[in-house]
């Protein structure tokens, strides 16, 4: 019997019904959008939502817009090979937000923008507005091929489903709510979905934990294999993931996606007051947190099974982000309905992202690209967004073609974050934190931000950096037991297919030129923080030569000091101060404290000497 009819066969009709149910609510969502807001016929009703949200449902499509398959699928694989230092990532997460919520959404929320990119107008000109609405779609397009090319993957594996057949299903479903509800059904249609990701995640880790024998032979198990190294404070930034690596690189990367993407800026935005839109980007601090350390511990438990006989080793598996399905058939598959729950986890992870992903792109190309050249009617302009959905719906799908090359998938995903959005966000921190930066020195600093992080980010692809610096831990298939029996064990010949090793350089050493061993074996972490520094610098100097000094930026464009928490705080705790000591300052605060002058009495002192009164 071969493995792929033994997977095939494994995946019953409740493990259908499980996975259409979900596809099948979040179309219908996408329907009772467009039924119920069929009378708001707006463009900024379709994309916004009418800024009407409020922080629950915000925070829960915050966290389910970014956490997608890859996060499902690949964070586990890290782990299984890399260790369990990416939960760091909970450290970059909460930096993140503060960031966010102090610097980046006081200014986009006064401005109360539809397209992030328009600030970049205000700021600065139309040039880098236009320059940075490409960036974007260029980024939204790879990085969303990526997201439905994974789960994709992932079914094609379990379910023997054709795989294209599953790509074009994930592109079709999420166009179709996204082109039906707008910006509503994609927000409701997260907060289902993220439900089903955490569901998919805890019948996996159940299930390990009863099989183990409870959490602590797993975190045995794992301290024993290496995996807990989360204590690496080595400093050196050609180590692929350290402490400072992952909590410095990550916090780059993060708030380059919750500070100024689209995707993000558009739903905390759309609440309708700013505490509401702070109160979402905090809450959705506890689901990144809660998702974090499901997918860390799920890749514990995935050691913890596969400790004495690694698949990926034994030619079973050709990619190791699909070691997480693997395990789903082997230890859910005498569970109808389990394998089926777990790949709509992964789809809803991908759904999420694609709809969010849709939707921004649709909002910038009508903001940045048709409103400003056209005098479309708004329910010209709303018609138009829906079509749009439509167009880049099938180009996502189409872009997924392309993520088959790209390698590990999480390094894909981060490298392309990175590359292209370091420098956007070095742009927008040029325009929000220095108010003499101008057009010249804004559109000079992207433009070199892009080409460095590029340059380095290329030659990586290239030149992949050497196993001494990615460090992957060590895997063996000792314990295997190769038969046919039963379920899914594995017969003799698989290990003979060797699979390609992602760290293998693609050169021998001979060949690889100087910079290969430093420059590009820089940790992928790092290209984010290259790109913005880079950006932020140039940009700052060729402003002050080309007359910065003179400008002064209009004060409702750049963070004002009103605008931060700690403001508020520090006046805060004064005015409590004051009113507890009972301190009167007459000089200051004559007028405040005792009302005005009566116009009736006149405040001019008597001379008595003068008084013309007969004594």
């Amino acid at each position: 019997m071969t493995r792929d009819s033994l997977v095939t066969g494994s995946f019953v009709i409740a493990d259908y019904v499980v996975f259409a149910l979900m596809l099948l609510l979040s179309a219908a969502v996408g329907v009772y959008y467009a039924w119920t807001d069929r009378d708001q016929g707006t463009s900024g009703d379709f994309l916004m939502g009418g800024r009407r949200l409020t922080a629950v449902p915000v925070s829960l499509s915050l966290t389910a817009s970014f956490m997608s398959a890859i996060t499902v699928l690949s964070n586990p694989a890290e782990v299984y090979r890399y260790g369990a230092s990416i939960g760091f990532y909970g450290l970059s997460y909460i930096m993140t937000m503060a960031v966010t919520s102090e610097v980046f959404l006081p200014v986009f929320y006064r401005l109360a923008v539809t397209s992030t990119y328009e600030y970049l107008e205000l700021r600065f000109n139309r040039a880098t507005r236009l320059l940075g609405t490409g960036l974007f779609i260029v980024q939204t397009i790879l990085y969303t091929g990526i997201v439905i090319y994974a789960p994709a993957l992932a079914l094609n594996h379990v379910t023997g489903m054709h795989l294209w057949g599953a790509v074009i299903s994930t592109g079709v479903v999420c166009t179709f709510y996204c082109t039906m509800g707008g910006l509503k059904a994609v927000v409701w249609t997260d907060v289902f979905q993220l439900g089903v990701m955490v569901a998919g995640f805890l019948a996996v880790i159940i299930r390990c934990v009863v099989l183990q024998g409870g959490v602590f032979n797993i975190v045995s198990d794992s301290e024993h294999g290496g995996r807990l190294n989360l204590w690496d404070f080595d400093t050196n930034p050609l180590r692929r993931h350290t402490f400072w690596t992952i909590t410095i690189g990550g916090t780059f990367v993060w708030v380059s996606i919750y500070g100024i993407n689209q995707a993000q800026v558009q739903r905390y935005i759309s609440c309708k007051s700013i505490t509401h839109a702070r109160v979402s980007l905090y809450l959705n601090l506890l689901g990144l947190l809660s998702i974090l350390l499901c997918s860390v511990f799920a890749g514990m438990c995935l050691y913890s099974v596969y400790k004495s006989c690694d698949p990926w080793s034994a030619g079973l598996v050709s990619a190791t982000d699909q070691l997480m399905p693997y395990l789903v058939m082997d230890i859910l598959g005498d569970y109808p309905g389990l394998p089926g729950l777990f790949v709509a986890a992964a789809y809803s992870g991908s759904l999420s992202t694609v709809s969010s992903s849709i939707n921004a792109l649709a909002a910038v190309t009508v903001e940045d690209l048709i409103k400003p050249y056209t005098n479309m009617s708004e329910k010209q302009l709303a018609r138009t967004s829906k079509g749009l959905s439509l167009v880049y719906g099938a180009l996502c799908i189409g872009m997924a073609g392309l993520a088959s090359l790209m390698g590990e998938v999480l390094q894909a995903a981060v490298s392309i974050f990175g590359i292209i959005g370091g420098p956007l966000l070095g742009l927008f921190t040029l325009g929000i934190l220095c108010p003499f930066a101008n057009s010249k020195g804004a559109l000079s600093g992207v433009v070199a931000g892009l080409v460095i992080s590029l340059w380095v980010g290329i030659g990586a692809q290239i030149y992949p950096p050497t196993p001494d610096l990615t460090r992957p831990l060590p895997l063996t298939t000792e314990g295997c037991n190769f038969t046919t029996t039963g379920s899914l064990n594995w017969n003799s010949t698989a290990l003979l297919m060797q699979p390609n090793s992602t760290t293998a350089p693609a050169h021998t050493l001979d060949s690889r030129p100087a910079l290969a061993d430093n420059w590009y074996s820089l940790s992928y972490m790092y290209f984010s923080p290259i790109g913005t520094i880079v950006a932020i610098s140039v940009g700052l100097i060729v402003s002050l030569f080309t007359g910065g000094w003179d400008l002064k930026a209009e004060s409702s464009l750049t963070l004002m000091k009103e605008d931060t928490t700690l403001y508020h705080l520090i006046r805060c705790i004064k005015d409590r101060l004051m009113r507890r000591t009972g301190r009167l300052d007459l000089t200051t605060d004559c007028d405040k404290k005792n009302g005005n002058t009566n116009p009736a009495f006149c405040d001019v002192e008597l001379d008595r000497t003068k008084s013309s009164t007969p004594s």
